[in-house]
């Protein structure tokens, strides 16, 4: 049998939502009091993957981070940009699409 059919067998487990409480206490487990992570995430009954995600991010919002990082924050604010950049484009589209069916020209169109 191979390994792929072993994963193939074995239950997935279901995705779980954490507190950010929960996350920022089993970071410190690992960041301040040293344990390792796969003590720590068998002990919450956490998977090493996600702990490990965890850690990471925690330090690169530390500034202790790999060089060119993204901070929670960053990650955040990239997040609300592509939206709003999404959002525009389909307003546009609106526009051109308007624009075009009464064929008027983009100097008609300003603002009065």
């Amino acid at each position: 049998m191979s390994a792929n059919e072993e994963n193939q067998k074995r239950p997935r487990r279901r995705r779980r939502e954490y507190s950010a409480e929960f996350k920022a206490e089993a970071v410190k487990l690992v960041l301040e009091e040293g344990k390792p992570v796969p003590q720590v995430a068998r002990d919450l009954d956490l998977t090493e993957s996600a702990l490990r995600l965890w850690v990471t991010q925690t330090k690169t919002d530390r500034g202790e981070g790999k060089p060119g990082a993204l901070t929670t924050a960053e990650r955040e604010e990239l997040a609300r940009l592509r939206k709003e950049n999404r959002e525009l484009r389909m307003e546009r589209e609106i526009l051109k699409n308007y624009a075009g069916k009464y064929r008027l020209s983009p100097s008609s169109m300003s603002w009065r």
